[in-house]
């Protein structure tokens, strides 16, 4: 009987439209008791949990009731249905990883992330991710079988616009509710936890959608007035540089090694009694460099993209999603290749073992200036030389050999690397470290990834003291982001000596750290410096070091050496820290303690709000100046805006090479002054890969035609031309 009555209601369509909103509701709470870390506590914010995925449900798949014809209309329901799971999908991969939802700008710069991307996202799927798709195949069953019928009845428009307005007023309902339980929700949010844990994710989602629409019309609205503001913060912000630091560098190459996913507790960490980076704790301890011990990620969305954008302008990435990959496209930078270029004549490139159009490099790397980026399209992809991310390290420094050795001196050149990334996953001819045991497999393995990037960089380093690169260099390595999210760092805490029971949201903060250091073969004064800094501060710093001040670019950071620089440390998130305290959404803790101070005094209480102020507002001028592309507006003395058109990515082995044979005896590049010879023979290096499926002579060979056929397109031009 009861089956029957089943069967009835919903071979009608409202009664249909009902089930599927009641299914989109159960799996929804379903993920977020489950999956989500919502920090949900009391009755109150329970019940709000529990409705707030109600009205935007009943608002997307209510629109499906003004179709009147039969099969238009339930196929408009139901694709809203799948297309509404597919997204609590997405964003339940994403939170496992980045602990964060996603929003507009990382759902449209999708495709550019997604290029780079293999199986990594199939390694963060958990078998309980079934419920969110298994209603779809129960559905399509219960269409097969006719147990559900359609209904060739359509819902009357009195009825679909009665239901558009409960979920409408539903809406407002909750997001009262949502104010009363967080005052200033939509306006000052520290976290989008928040936003999803009153709201829900399609509200937020929603949200989200209207605040990048508006944002996209200031944009277009934006004046050279806007700069005026940031101009004044900028200059008054400016750290005077050390003198005695000033220019210490001063026409050395410049070699940056970007450590993917690198923290800093894994800096003279043991494992088992065994060194996890035995090499890189040589260099962190040396006299020759100066390594930081409180230096910070401040990557939001945008993670590595992130990182790289404020090492190379000194501005914050965006407070949602990629700029890289949303604005990098359009946007006027005053990066460092193009600084050091007009500045000191030093050419540029990267070196990156994944497809160019991962985060949008490929366009964004032009509007820096770099004038080279060696992608995988110039490297041996073999599926033996790959990871999840691109080619396995020690392969990326090897093989980028035959093009650096061409790069006219004094070059800065940045290598990122991609081994020690999640999922952390090495083949086993590659393993020669024992893997943790915390029952977590991506932090166990952590452990034997970075051992591997710590013996590639040490055979990078054994080639450059060899070729002659090492004494006339300046090598730069930080680790761009975190490795282990929040979500895992419960099960990392026994490594490091701490309870997972009392592990608290500032334990979480201080693992934000992650390595800095500047090697500079031949000083003697270095050694770790415990001034508090971060990526936003690394350019300013850079650009002192070789002689070149950093006074007249619009900069957010500050020079790590200068007795004026800024040691507030700000977060994406708009948390910040200091030497003494952190403040995590508006909560201070001691740095010493690590305790929580609930009642400071007044004079601290002040303090606070006077940085959290300085803070929120360095954060907001970084967003107008991006959001707004207002450095079109400014052309600091001596700088000449780049042209994205003077570059081409497509036969870089072929450009250099002919650079050099245009020079001829003017050439510096290490090539030519190794008498037109390769260096190649003075890279040692135990990757397997080098004996079965990397052939260097191949790729030597494949580079040598590029080069020939270069020289012959630019021949034929010169004689047409005459």
């Amino acid at each position: 009987m009861y089956l029957s009555k089943l069967k009835k209601s919903l071979s009608s369509r409202f009664g249909f439209f009902l089930l599927l909103v009641f299914l989109f509701w159960l799996k929804t709470i379903t993920v977020y008791l489950i999956d989500f870390r919502l920090g949900v506590t009391g009755i109150y914010q329970y019940a709000v949990l529990l409705i707030n995925p109600i009205a935007t449900t009943v608002l997307f798949f209510g629109c499906a009731l003004y179709v009147k014809r039969t099969t238009p209309a339930y196929l408009t329901l139901f694709l809203i249905y799948i297309a509404n799971s597919a997204l609590l999908l997405f964003n339940i991969i994403y939170y496992r990883e980045f602990t964060d939802f996603m929003t507009i700008n990382v759902i449209f710069g999708y495709s550019s992330v997604s290029e780079g991307l293999t199986t990594s996202s199939f390694a963060l799927l958990k078998p309980q991710d079934i419920v969110v798709f298994i209603d779809v195949i129960l559905l399509i069953i219960g269409f097969a079988t006719r147990f559900i019928k359609f209904d060739r009845n359509p819902i009357p428009t009195k009825q679909a616009a009665a239901v558009t307005s409960f979920a409408l007023f539903f809406l407002v309902f909750n997001i009262t509710l949502g104010e009363i339980g967080r005052p200033q929700l939509l306006t000052r949010t520290f976290d989008r936890n928040y936003l999803v844990k009153y709201l829900g994710i399609d509200t937020f989602t929603l949200y989200d959608g209207l605040k990048t629409a508006k944002n996209n019309q200031v944009r277009n609205e934006a004046t050279s007035s806007d700069l005026n503001t940031i101009l004044q913060f900028t200059r008054k912000h400016y750290a005077k540089a050390n003198s005695s630091m000033f220019g210490i560098a001063k026409g050395r190459n410049v070699i940056v090694i970007h450590l993917e996913s690198f923290e800093q507790f894994l800096i003279n960490f043991r494992l088992n009694g065994k060194e996890v980076t035995p090499f890189l704790n040589s260099l962190y301890n040396s006299n020759s460099t100066y390594s930081f011990s409180n230096f910070f990620n401040q990557v939001g969305q945008g993670k590595t993209s992130d990182a790289e954008n404020m090492l190379e302008t000194s501005t914050y990435g965006l407070s949602q999603g990629s700029l890289f990959s949303s604005l990098g496209t359009d946007n006027t930078f005053e990066g460092a290749p193009a600084i050091l270029n007009q500045r000191a004549g030093y050419s540029s490139a990267v070196f990156h073992g994944n497809k160019g159009s991962f985060w949008n490099r490929n366009n964004v790397y032009k509007n820096l200036g770099y004038q080279n980026f060696f992608d995988a399209s110039y490297f041996n992809t073999n599926a033996n030389n790959l990871t999840e991310y691109g080619l396995k390290d020690k392969l990326l420094f090897h093989d980028s050999v035959k093009y650096l050795e061409r790069l006219q001196q004094p070059f800065y050149a940045k290598f990122i690397t991609v081994s020690n990334h999640f999922p952390y996953e090495l083949d086993k001819q590659n393993t020669s470290f024992k893997a943790a045991n915390t029952g977590d497999t991506s932090v166990d393995n952590y452990f034997v990834t970075a051992h591997y990037l710590d013996q590639s960089v040490k055979e990078f380093f054994d080639y450059l003291k060899k070729s002659g690169l090492y004494d006339n260099s300046m090598i730069i390595i930080y680790g761009d982001h975190y490795g282990i999210s929040n979500s895992r760092n419960l099960k990392l805490a026994s490594l490091l000596g701490k309870s997972s029971s009392t592990w608290t949201d500032n334990d979480n903060l201080q693992m934000q750290r992650v390595p800095f250091m500047i090697h500079i073969p031949g000083i003697q004064n270095g050694g770790v410096q415990t001034q508090y800094g971060g990526e936003i501060d690394v350019l300013p710093t850079l650009l002192h070091l070789l002689g070149i001040s950093s006074k007249r670019y619009v900069q957010f950071g500050t020079d790590l050496f200068s007795s004026d620089h800024d040691q507030v440390v700000a977060f994406r998130n708009e948390n910040f820290t200091t030497p003494k305290y952190s403040v995590i959404n508006g909560d201070i803790y001691d740095n010493n303690t690590g305790l929580q101070i609930t009642h400071p005094s007044k004079s601290l209480a002040a303090k606070i709000k006077a940085e959290s102020t300085k803070v929120n507002t360095e954060l907001t001028l970084s967003d107008t100046l991006n959001n707004k592309n207002l450095l079109r507006f400014y052309i600091p003395k001596g700088f000449t805006p780049v042209n994205p058109k003077n570059y081409n990515y497509k036969n870089g082995f072929g450009q250099i090479s002919e650079i050099q044979r245009i020079l001829g005896k003017s050439s510096t590049s290490l090539w030519s002054k190794n008498g037109n010879k390769t260096t190649i023979s003075d890279y040692i290096s135990d990757a397997p890969e080098l004996e079965t499926t990397d052939d260097n002579a191949k790729n030597a060979s494949s580079a040598a035609a590029s080069t020939k056929a270069s020289s012959s397109i630019s021949e034929s031009s010169n004689s047409s031309s005459n």
